[in-house]
């Protein structure tokens, strides 16, 4: 009786070594898929902050013409509200995005999201997005 209870026992439990096993693997995996998993989400910001930039552009336009003009830098994007579905979101980092009219690159407003860093300038994730670019 008391040898097939130390069988059981011993069958029952995990030893050292296979849990340091499934330690290492799920690290190395960690390593190995973690960093590409975060590029493919900062692909997608990205994307999503140009998607947002074109709506904006739609909505600007049909300001131009109702108004005949685009919104004043003090009236920024919010007055684009009653052209969009949804109110003005922030960019997909939670920074507003920039609005400047007259724009410094044409007759149209410039629209500008800074990035990740939500600062000028930058490079990958951190490089501004802009409607002139």
């Amino acid at each position: 009786m008391k040898t097939q209870n130390r069988r059981r026992r011993a069958q029952a439990g995990v030893t050292l070594i296979e849990m340091m096993v499934v330690v290492i693997i799920i690290s190395l995996f960690a390593v190995l898929v973690g960093p590409k998993l975060f590029q493919q989400t900062d692909k997608a910001r990205v994307a999503a902050a140009r998607v947002q930039m074109e709506t904006f552009e739609g909505a600007l336009v049909q300001f131009h013409a109702d108004n005949g003009m685009f919104p004043t830098q003090e009236q920024g994007l919010d007055a684009l509200r009653p052209y969009l579905k949804k109110d003005i979101p922030l960019d997909p980092w939670k920074h507003p995005y920039v609005y400047r009219y007259p724009g410094e690159h044409g007759e149209e407003p410039d629209l500008i999201c800074y990035g990740a860093d939500g600062q000028p300038g930058g490079e990958g994730v951190n490089a501004d997005i802009a409607n002139w670019k």
